[in-house]
């Protein structure tokens, strides 16, 4: 497995809207349609990578329990799927529903989104504030697949902490790591 960090998109920057196919719902959703009361999680995922199967029940703990309190979760795979076919859109509505997302998992199937974003690897998390500026990029913890630390999602809860009680969010932020976007060669 490929242990590739994120690219830290740039602090402030604005969210790239974007309309994509939600695997879970058969609906083309937007950003607008999804975002937040007061934040929202836009984080790049996939079917396959040990490094999202590590974080998966995290990410339903913290989705459960933060969107109850106004920060929405929108999951997004990008990765080529003519090159690594178990990451093909049926089968993301297979994964969503074992794992019992309670967000969309959206299909980015030109990877427009995910170079907007200049996502790097699966998972790669961005935090947005209600007026969708970037405030957080980075790791959802130190837990990596076989290092034997506990998942606990400190890094981004937070992150998401912080905005809640509208106060700065901390700008030392270690970039996430994980398997590299499957690129599309053609």
């Amino acid at each position: 497995m490929a242990r590739t960090p994120s690219n830290m998109l740039p602090l402030g920057t604005q969210a790239p809207d974007f309309e994509l196919w939600d695997t879970v719902s058969a609906q083309t959703l937007s950003l607008v349609d999804m975002k937040g009361e007061k934040g929202t999680v836009v984080m790049f995922i996939c079917n396959h990578c040990p490094f999202v199967v590590h974080v998966n029940s995290m990410l339903v703990k913290l989705a459960q329990t933060y969107q109850q309190k106004g920060i929405n979760f929108i999951a997004i795979s990008s990765n080529d799927v003519e090159n690594y076919p178990q990451d093909a859109p049926h089968l993301m509505t297979v994964k969503a529903k074992e794992e019992g997302y309670p967000f969309p998992y959206l299909y980015d199937k030109t990877q427009q989104v995910a170079k907007a974003y200049d996502a790097a690897c699966t998972p790669d998390f961005y935090l947005f504030n209600s007026d969708m500026r970037l405030v957080y990029r980075g790791q959802l913890d130190d837990s990596r697949p076989g290092n034997n630390i506990p998942l606990s999602g400190t890094d981004l809860k937070n992150a998401m902490d912080a905005v809640l009680e509208n106060k700065e969010v901390f700008r030392d932020q270690k970039p996430s790591l994980g398997c590299n976007i499957k690129w599309s060669t053609y």
